[in-house]
């Protein structure tokens, strides 16, 4: 086989306490990737569908193929590729955009050579995409775009991920209002510190956050999904923060935050219904302030990247 088709979905990461450290996977949308072996040396970004012509095709700025090189480079490999990216999450929006390009490629990448290399594995190489990508390499979109559920990255040197069961009914729905938000500008406002009352805190959720998902704890769950340390700047960036994290938990979420650096914010419930009423809550806010929103609602996707055809 030498052309084959993979999609890797969107990831909420933080999930408010657990900033840079833990995110998890939905089920739509996903990006999609197309990737074919040419018999020359040396990658080609053929096209792009859906970005409006706003990614490059240059393969030493996408992260589709960035990813591709330094997984390449590890094998010590010239395997020539040809890259097709079908794009379906929207850029600069918090759902983990540019983590899914290069999770879907290396994805397809990795069988097309005989998956030399297990999906943990592959988390570093996508790692050094977003580090074209925003300026950081981290790991709290790929991680969970790779392997499916929530994901906790323990530690980023050496790297230590650990997949964290969850109850199977959980149920996520993002709101996407129609802003677009750089991860590099959202992260630029974050502290450089941060008080010790503050760091106590948010380990006390983060922690308590593992043992609710763990322990199908919805109440702790709820209690836990607070953040301290980077929502507080980041919130200024999406109208009525405050009011809409109120009437989505006043419609039965059980926490709410935003996805990510933003602008598009989450809330995690335990039913379907709860997650619908949810998403109708957001809508209705970000009409008042005449922004038009795209909402996702599904289970955590246990999953993750996936092979189509």
């Amino acid at each position: 086989m030498n052309k084959i088709k993979t999609s890797a979905p969107a990831t909420v990461a933080n999930v408010c306490c657990g900033f840079d450290v833990l995110g998890f996977a939905v089920d739509a949308p996903a990006d999609e990737v197309i990737l074919t072996l040419r018999n020359e040396p040396g990658l080609m970004v053929k096209r792009i569908e859906g970005d409006g012509g706003r990614l490059p095709l240059d393969p030493k700025k996408n992260t589709a193929s960035v990813a591709i090189q330094s997984y390449l480079n590890q094998l010590k490999s010239s395997q020539g590729v040809e890259i097709e990216l079908i794009k379906k999450l929207p850029l600069g929006s918090g759902m983990g955009s540019s983590a899914a390009s290069a999770v879907a490629a290396l994805v397809a990448i990795n069988y097309l050579m005989n998956e030399p290399l297990s999906r943990k594995e592959l988390i570093i190489h996508a790692m050094e995409a977003e580090r074209i990508a925003c300026g950081s390499a981290h790991a709290d979109n790929v991680a969970p775009s790779l392997l499916g559920g929530f994901v906790l990255i323990r530690e980023y040197h050496p790297l230590d991920v650990v997949n964290v069961p969850s109850p199977p009914e959980l149920y996520c729905t993002l709101i996407h209002p129609h802003l677009e938000l750089k991860t590099e500008d959202s992260r630029k406002v974050l502290r450089g510190s941060i008080a010790l009352k503050d760091a106590v805190a948010q380990s006390g959720n983060i922690a308590a956050l593992m043992i609710g998902l763990t322990q199908h704890d919805y109440d702790l769950i709820g209690r836990s999904l607070f953040d301290v340390i980077a929502e507080p700047v980041r919130s200024v960036f999406i109208p009525g923060f405050n009011d809409i994290r109120k009437k989505v938990i006043d419609a039965g979420a059980l926490g709410f935050g935003i996805s990510g650096s933003g602008p598009t914010v989450f809330a995690l419930s335990k039913d379907e219904a709860s997650a619908e009423r949810a998403g109708n809550a957001a809508v209705a806010h970000f009409k008042e302030v005449n922004l038009p929103t795209d909402v996702y609602i599904s289970k955590v996707n246990s999953e993750g990247a996936k092979i189509i055809s």
